[in-house]
């Protein structure tokens, strides 16, 4: 079993930077591929980004690219998102997520969720 819980969401002006963490319970946090997802009032939750178990491998949803950066402290059992040069379109509750997940941006390919954070940029 994997507990999942997300830190770091805030209220930040456009042009901002936030860091999401997502801490991980249970010693099998190194097994598996990590992401982020988010999800806006009214829309369906959106694949943000994601990272191989070992770090190695990453992927962004095109919006993201170039903006916000994934990474993973194994040794911690936490999952990172940096996000910088926020919009106002980045506003949603952000959830981790962990699984086998061979399939990066596919939400049903993860097992485990948090409970989100919210992050609201105002324009």
């Amino acid at each position: 079993q994997v507990h999942l819980v997300e830190s770091g969401g805030g209220l930040v002006q456009a042009g901002g930077s936030l860091r999401l963490s997502c801490a991980s319970s249970g010693r099998a946090f190194s097994s598996y591929n990590m992401g982020w997802f988010r999800q806006a009032p009214g829309k369906e939750r959106e694949f943000v980004a994601a990272i191989s178990w070992s770090g190695g491998r990453t992927r962004y949803e095109d919006s993201v690219k170039g903006r916000f950066t994934i990474s993973r402290d194994n040794a911690k059992n936490t999952v990172y998102l940096q996000m910088n040069s926020l919009k106002p379109e980045d506003t949603a509750v952000y959830y981790c997520a962990a699984g086998a997940a061979y399939d990066f941006s596919e939400r049903y390919e993860y097992t485990y969720w948090g409970q989100g954070t919210q992050v609201t940029v105002s324009s």
